[in-house]
């Protein structure tokens, strides 16, 4: 089940923001060459798609190979373009290939299956979003989005997005002068006079 705390903005009801419902797909598969050693399986985020109505928020799985190897669907969630990341959308429709990020944790206890499964949290299209969320030491993936997504994703960001003009840098000889404690320093033209022996 998506995990609404995760972020505050996602909630069941309809949003007003433009939206995207979606499915995650994750798959477990087993471990190759020398790493086997250590585990058998490891999980990773396969795709993303549309959701499909009625399906509800509960993971079911939907293959599994002779060798063990799984895919469980997992419905339910709902992707927002919001007005304030739109930056964040521009930098993820400005890459080559522009991309789904989803953030998943593995469960501490089996819950529906026989052993933990790995549950998607949230899923954005923001390129800054997931930099937080990489920030916050999460597991994030990512696939590419397909072409009619990526439409849409770039029709937000030009109604919404300002790319903002580089503030011209003072030249250093503008810059005020200050002292050690950050006062306003005081220059003086006249030329300094000691007193010597000679002097009056």
């Amino acid at each position: 089940m998506p995990d609404e705390a995760a972020r505050s903005d996602q909630t069941p009801t309809t949003p007003t923001r433009p939206y995207l419902d979606v499915a995650v797909l994750m798959r477990r598969e087993r471990v190759r060459g020398p790493a086997a050693r250590w585990q058998d399986w490891r999980w990773v985020f396969d795709s993303v798609l549309p959701d499909e109505p009625g399906a509800g928020t509960e993971p079911r799985l939907v293959h599994e190979s002779e060798e063990g190897e799984q895919r469980w669907l997992h419905p339910g969630f709902t992707v927002e373009l919001f007005t304030d990341d739109a930056e964040g959308y521009y930098l993820n429709t400005s890459t080559e290939s522009p991309c789904w990020f989803v953030l998943w944790r593995m469960e501490e206890n089996p819950s529906i299956a026989d052993e933990p499964l790995a549950r998607p949290v949230v899923v954005s299209l923001s390129y800054n979003e997931a930099g937080r969320w990489l920030d916050a030491q999460e597991t994030v993936e990512q696939v590419p989005a397909p072409e009619e997504v990526i439409e849409w994703m770039r029709g937000f960001v030009q109604e919404h997005y300002v790319i903002e003009p580089k503030r011209r840098k003072r030249p250093e000889s503008f810059r005020p002068l200050v002292d050690r404690f950050g006062n306003a320093a005081s220059v003086s033209t006249e030329k300094k006079r000691g007193h010597g022996a000679g002097d009056a």
